[in-house]
């Protein structure tokens, strides 16, 4: 009965997420360093071969609550003005899985002495899974949950731009342009994607020759939704630890932690304390994240990464 009441609340709250153009796509607290996965126009700005994974879990001692695991790589392909990227992103609610497989292309170019525009492309597709008979149900036989609903592939693709130099940066983006219908293979429509719009912004300050501000906002809008508004502080010691909080606008703060263990490999964690009305049933969220960037010049000392 505890799983059968946890999975129609789940699919109720999904519904009314969908039907009120809410949230759609995974969130991370961390997408100051995950920027790639909401702005095409981001591959290849490392200079070399990066590679990031993310998972999280978020409203921890909520039974289904949502479970991401995010892969992300991309890299300079041919020359230093082209980018290119790979994203996977796995997202489960309750019975429902989302899968998405994405490429991303960019170009930049030099608009300033300091500054470059980067134009971003980006295209893949959206699987989604309903596995109904993992519900456990009071009534035997229960004809609603007998079968697994598997709904039909979606193609789309999305755009960004990313104006920056080594201290600041802009992008605007909307990642899935096609508002797709979410039909189930026999083909009735159960609902729609919308385009949702980010705009992500940060900039380091010096404040000692040992320690960095890093402040940064990531804004979120789409048609009929409120704002979700990103607010973050990031301090950055001897080049190695970073220390910094958040709060995301009505939903929830955040404390986030970052290793630089060496010029390639860095290590971070972070998590949210729930303010909603969901702050009564769950511990917070957590996430993790590893990124190690590739250096195949011996010759070639990569520069602090600071976004």
């Amino acid at each position: 009965m505890k799983n059968l009441k946890l999975y129609v609340i789940t699919i109720l709250l999904l519904t009314q997420i969908f039907n009120s153009f809410g949230q759609q796509d995974p969130m991370f607290t961390q997408y100051m360093f995950n920027t790639l996965g909401v702005n095409p126009a981001y591959a290849g700005s490392y200079g070399a071969l990066n590679m990031t994974g993310i998972a999280r879990s978020q409203w921890l001692g909520i039974e289904g609550a949502p479970k991401t695991q995010s892969f992300i790589m991309h890299t300079p392909f041919v020359s230093e003005n082209v980018g290119v990227g790979l994203s996977f992103i796995n997202d489960k609610i309750g019975p429902t899985t989302q899968t998405m497989i994405y490429g991303d292309y960019s170009y930049t170019i030099r608009v300033s002495e300091k500054a470059k525009l980067a134009f971003g492309l980006k295209g893949g597709v959206d699987m989604i899974s309903n596995k109904l008979t993992s519900v456990s149900t009071t009534q035997q036989n229960d004809q609603s949950f007998s079968t697994n609903v598997n709904y039909k592939p979606m193609p789309n693709f999305g755009f960004g731009l990313y104006y920056h130099s080594d201290k600041w940066y802009i992008g605007l983006s909307t990642p899935k342009i096609i508002e797709n219908k979410v039909a189930a293979t026999g083909g009735s429509s159960i609902v729609t994607e919308q385009r949702h719009y980010f705009i992500i912004t940060g900039i380091v300050f010096n404040l000692t020759n040992n320690i960095k501000f890093k402040p940064s906002t990531l804004v979120k809008a789409t048609f009929g939704a409120p704002v979700s508004i990103d607010l973050n502080a990031n301090f950055l010691f001897k080049e190695k630890l970073w220390l910094g909080v958040g709060y995301r606008y009505g939903d929830s703060f955040s404390a986030m932690t970052q290793l630089q263990l060496n010029n390639q490999f860095r290590v971070g964690y972070s998590y949210d304390y729930t303010l909603s009305h969901l702050t009564t049933y769950n511990s917070g969220s957590h996430e993790i994240i590893l990124s190690y960037t590739f250096s195949f010049k011996k010759d070639k000392v990569l520069s602090p990464r600071y976004f």
